[in-house]
């Protein structure tokens, strides 16, 4: 790049452009949500038949559109203003180079040299006579540099060295401006979709791609940009983003989507609109690995040979162990696909009997302990009256999480029932590496399943008060102290253990956990004597049992796992819990629509305490 161009380059005109982009990418999500959560929930809440279904068809494959608009524009917006950071350094750079040789009496030419004027003690009576030094980058090697230091020392004229100074500066401006260009040139051509109406997994994969090449690009502009507390305590972190400027947050999100999604302490709009890039990023991820992973299937069979007579067996075959580890993986990726295309169907049942939009607060693909990780709200918990936080138990994985999805959404119409025109939210909570085994040899594991021991509950613990800490700090920064809420936290087997490692985890001054109930349905014990022990208020604890397996639940907790505290669990007297009444018939039918355990639920959730059924 030239002097000319440089010193007329202005970078407020590519701030113009950024906050053009980024203008675009709002109107893309305000028209995605409009789609998705107005003109589609009320055909869902209000229209049925093949007409209906068409209509809705067209305008998810309409709301994938616009949220691919809103994503990448706002990349655009991130790059663009990135481009024009590091091109407002080099500019800065070279402005400070041209002022001081001006005041040094130099003279800058259009390609860069510097005429110095005479100047310096008589030599054989003269002045020594002035000259030019072409612009050039700062000598790098080190022989080069000392002999640009010697030949500065010997020249008789001082303005020499000086001149060589405002050059190296010139040439060094130049120089960190055309790296520049070259560096955003492919990345900002590369920010283009492809030439077709269809949002493809290539198109976010390419998107993923293009997110990377920006954050590496970036990297100037991103140390400049107020950095998150590294602690990642909930309040400091609500307070980082709060302060932050619509562009800062808008490059944040778009460059750090992952980051962001997984902040306790950030609002549920926020973390709902990274989060939905993950997913979809994630989604195209996986599909793609699939496709790879289906093209390397080894042989399936190979022939039977008898341990007796080691002899091939005719027409007998067994499956190949190659093939057994492949098709484990095969199982795995689908699986995976599986629960984000469950979330996906979540998005697409807004409206459906009133239920309200869906946030996703929390999700990875892998998550802990390789599970995978699913925070999904019915309703905005950031705004809602009520909100009522469910935490499953062992066996939970993110392929099967459509049940404890389903359970989230049952717990809002039922609660919603009973709010006396209030506003709701339930939110299913799964960000811990859960048991998979509840009795002995199930799903390959040993004599002792993995549920009758703490330390998964002891692991997850301080993880879920982190995640309450953010909901509270999330719930003031939108709302206000003045307006907290009513909070249930409910857990089922073996997620009940976790909310008592949770309860556990905290220290001075955290206090409590920052929730006003809490439900224990099914509970094989909560690492507890008493409920009063977990800091939970005196007639605000609750607990329901069921029939069937729900008693071998709870008697193997408390007997054989020592999951309670001196064999005690929620459902006994000494806990100190009131004991709704519960027609479940068995360890999973607590949810069951019509009944009284669910309504019991649903009635705590709503803060309708007095019509609760007791035991």
């Amino acid at each position: 790049m030239d002097l000319a161009t440089l010193k007329a380059f202005k970078p407020s005109e590519y701030q113009e452009a950024a906050d053009g982009y980024q203008a675009t990418s709002d109107t893309a999500s305000a028209a995605k949500d409009t789609v998705e959560n107005g003109i589609s929930a009320a055909i869902r809440n209000k229209l049925e038949g093949k007409a209906a279904e068409a209509a809705l068809r067209e305008l998810k494959e309409l709301g994938k559109n616009f949220h691919y608009v809103q994503t990448e524009c706002a990349l655009v917006s991130t790059a663009l203003n990135a481009f024009a950071f590091d091109m407002a350094a080099a500019k800065r750079k070279l402005e400070a180079a041209l002022a001081d040789a001006e005041a040094a009496g130099c003279t800058v030419g259009a390609d860069g040299s510097v005429t110095f004027p005479a100047g310096g003690k008589e030599v054989d009576g003269k002045v020594p006579e002035g000259g030019t030094v072409r612009a050039s980058t700062s000598p790098t090697d080190p022989t080069a540099s000392a002999l640009e230091r010697q030949a500065v020392n010997m020249h008789p004229n001082p303005n020499f060295g000086k001149a060589v100074e405002f050059a190296d500066r010139i040439g060094d401006a130049l120089k960190e401006a055309t790296d520049t260009d070259a560096k955003w040139a492919p990345k900002l051509r590369a920010l283009k979709a492809d030439d077709d109406l269809v949002v493809s997994n290539r198109d976010w994969t390419d998107v993923k791609s293009d997110a990377g090449g920006v954050a590496n690009g970036a990297d100037a502009y991103a140390r400049s940009l107020p950095k998150p507390p590294k602690d990642g305590d909930p309040a400091e972190v609500a307070e980082w983003w709060s302060n932050l400027s619509d562009e800062q947050k808008a490059a944040y999100i778009s460059l750090h989507p992952d980051s962001i999604g997984a902040m306790d302490g950030l609002p549920a709009t926020v973390r709902d609109e990274a989060n939905r890039v993950v997913l979809a990023e994630s989604r195209a991820e996986y599909q793609d690995k699939l496709a790879a992973w289906m093209k390397k299937e080894p042989e399936h069979y190979r022939p039977y040979i008898s341990p007796i007579t080691g002899l091939e067996v005719k027409g007998a075959v067994v499956e190949t162990e190659e093939w057994k580890e492949w098709n484990k993986k095969r199982k795995d990726l689908e699986g995976r696909i599986t629960g984000m295309d469950l979330i996906q169907g979540r998005f697409d049942r807004t409206g459906t009997d009133g239920l309200p939009e869906a946030y996703l607060i929390g999700f990875s693909p892998e998550g802990k302990g390789h599970d995978g990780k699913v925070i999904l709200a019915n309703g905005n918990p950031d705004t809602a009256d009520h909100t009522g936080i469910y935490v499953p138990g062992t066996g939970t994985l993110l392929q099967d999480i459509g049940k404890d999805l389903g359970r989230g959404e049952t717990l809002w119409h039922e609660s919603n029932r009973f709010a006396q025109g209030q506003t709701v939210s339930t939110i299913t909570w799964f960000d811990y590496d859960a048991p998979l085994q509840a009795r002995p040899f199930e799903k390959g594991g040993g004599l002792f399943p993995e549920a009758m021991f703490d330390k998964y509950a002891e692991k997850g613990g301080p993880g879920l008060s982190h995640y309450l800490d953010g909901n509270l700090e999330a719930r003031r920064s939108v709302s206000g102290n003045t307006d907290l809420g009513h909070i249930t936290l409910t857990g089922h087997s073996y997620g009940t253990t976790l909310i008592g490692d949770a309860a556990k985890s905290r220290v001075w001054p955290e206090g409590a956990l920052p929730v006003d109930d809490v439900i224990a349905v099914g509970s094989p014990g909560m690492q507890a004597k008493h409920a009063a022990d977990l800091g939970i208020p005196q007639g605000h604890m609750w607990a329901e049992k069921g029939g069937g397996n729900d008693a071998a639940v709870r008697i193997g907790g408390k007997y054989l796992a020592g999951l309670g505290d001196d064999w005690t669990i929620p459902t006994d007297p000494e806990f100190g819990a009131n004991i709704m009444e519960s027609d479940a018939e068995d360890h999973g039918a607590f949810w069951d629509e019509g009944s009284t355990s669910l309504r019991n639920q649903a009635l705590v959730i709503a803060g309708q305490y007095d019509k609760v059924t007791l035991e």
